[in-house]
């Protein structure tokens, strides 16, 4: 078998709100992405970000419906130091985000905070404390 991973998709409730979190970490969407129904951003490695809003599945999954609770997924961004991770997490709150878990110095030796994207999925900050690191 010859299958290999390729992408990551989300299901949205509000396109424009999620491009403009993701655009914010650095994720380069198509002009106009926020106005269509599925649209994805290349990631290092060639890997895909995809969104699809709500309405674009249910046009193929007849009955589906978007879970309820919190967020089940989780994305983590490598930043390039500690203090990144505690500048991007200002600038995201500042912008109005939602924070889950503030910077710390974890125990496995990173600096590691969580902000929630639009629809409450959890997107990891962090960093190696120290050269060398995770």
């Amino acid at each position: 078998m010859s299958a290999r991973f390729d992408a990551i998709g989300l299901v949205v409730s509000d396109m424009a709100a999620s491009v403009a979190f993701y655009r914010r970490l650095g994720l380069a969407f198509p002009e106009g992405a926020e106005k269509q129904g599925h649209t994805e951003a290349e990631l290092p490695g060639g890997l895909r970000l995809m969104l699809d809003t709500e309405e674009t599945v249910r046009s193929f999954r007849p009955g589906w419906e978007p879970p309820s609770g919190g967020g089940r997924t989780s994305l983590a961004l490598r930043c390039d130091g500690p203090a990144e991770v505690d500048a991007l997490f200002a600038e995201l709150l500042d912008a109005g985000c939602r924070s889950e878990l503030e910077p710390w110095d974890a125990v496995w030796g990173q600096r590691y905070a969580v902000v929630l994207d639009p629809d409450g999925n959890g997107v990891d900050l962090f960093a190696p404390l120290a050269a060398g690191g995770q």
